[in-house]
């Protein structure tokens, strides 16, 4: 009986801390209709990895966590048109890119420009996508106006830096290091906030003289409650995620006395609604291609190392991406 092709994974039976994580032989995917088969070259360790990791359903093990990567096409499904075997490409998909092999549908891929660096390219799709919606599609940012980029030195925190000094805003960025804040300096930031040491909404105020930002990128989820109380007269918050695993509740009724207000954020569902974030991602691809806008990759990892390649992002040392390689 012919054995049953398999390639390399980090998988995990059930949920949990990083050390869920093995090494281990999955079955080679088998391409479909409408889908490409991808050679992962580098795999971006996104925070909703981590969350997934931790507590995310597990339908069938073992499970292959991760949303987002890079490599080579190596086989196309029919009814692809667009693609073809030897390009590039940049993947999304629910789950299942820390692997040495990708099926991905076709319309989740991007190209990678001829001369990028496959693996900065792959660090693009969630994080700038996520961070220029959140600024511009739904935060409503203009220039002149101030912004509070919580976790500065994060994938978004750094995309978002970025863009919005770009669009003329004034930005703020919290970290939990000085060092960090001092290195964020080089991408934009004008004033950073150590959450560590000081109250961050006690310190927007003092930075704005007591007006507050007109826009807060919310990634953190457990900072919500201050986030709000460093808001403007009708400031908003782009509401986005939640990587301080902090479940508690939050009042809303503070926002109705300044006419703020709130938007919950999720890329995904923009790249299934139409292809305005799928184009809007081709095009923040091709600015970090030609070096108008900075990846930042702190560590690579061998993907045989995703547990502590996983550890490390969780740890907040970081500054910028954490990639895997396979």
């Amino acid at each position: 009986m012919a054995s049953v092709p398999v390639v390399k994974a980090a998988v995990y039976d059930a949920p949990g801390p990083p050390g869920v994580l093995r090494y281990d032989d999955v079955p080679d995917p088998e391409i479909r209709p409408g889908a490409v088969l991808i050679d992962v070259e580098a795999i971006s360790i996104e925070g909703g990895d981590t969350l997934n990791r931790l507590r995310g359903a597990v339908e069938r093990a073992p499970h292959i966590v991760g949303y987002q990567c890079a490599g080579t096409i190596a086989e196309v499904g029919a009814g692809v048109s667009d693609r073809h075997v030897g390009q590039r490409v940049v993947a999304t998909v629910p789950h299942g890119s820390h692997a040495e092999r990708l099926l991905a549908p076709a319309a989740a891929t991007w190209l990678v420009p001829d001369g990028a660096d496959i693996v900065k390219i792959a660090c693009v799709p969630v994080a700038w996508g996520t961070a220029d919606d959140c600024l511009f599609e739904f935060g409503r940012l203009v220039a002149g106006e101030t912004v509070l980029v919580q976790a500065g030195a994060s994938g978004v925190g750094l995309a978002a830096i970025q863009l919005a000094k770009r669009a003329g805003a004034t930005v703020l960025a919290t970290a939990g290091d000085d060092g960090k804040l001092a290195r964020l300096e080089a991408f934009g930031l004008d004033h950073g906030i150590n959450y560590r040491t000081t109250n961050f909404a006690d310190a927007v105020f003092e930075l704005t003289n007591g007006r507050g930002v007109d826009l807060v990128v919310e990634s953190v989820g457990s900072t919500l409650a201050d986030s709000m109380s460093s808001l403007a007269y009708r400031g908003r918050i782009a509401y986005v995620g939640d990587a301080g695993r902090d479940d508690h509740p939050v009042d809303l009724g503070p926002l109705k006395a300044g006419n703020r207000s709130i938007h919950g954020i999720f890329l995904g569902a923009e790249l299934v609604a139409g292809p305005r974030a799928h184009d809007n991602i081709d095009r923040l691809i091709g600015e970090v291609a030609a070096g108008e806008l900075q990846v930042v990759v702190d560590r690579t990892f061998p993907l045989a190392e995703a547990a502590a390649a996983h550890e490390y992002l969780e740890s907040r040392k970081a500054f910028g991406r954490v990639v895997l390689i396979p």
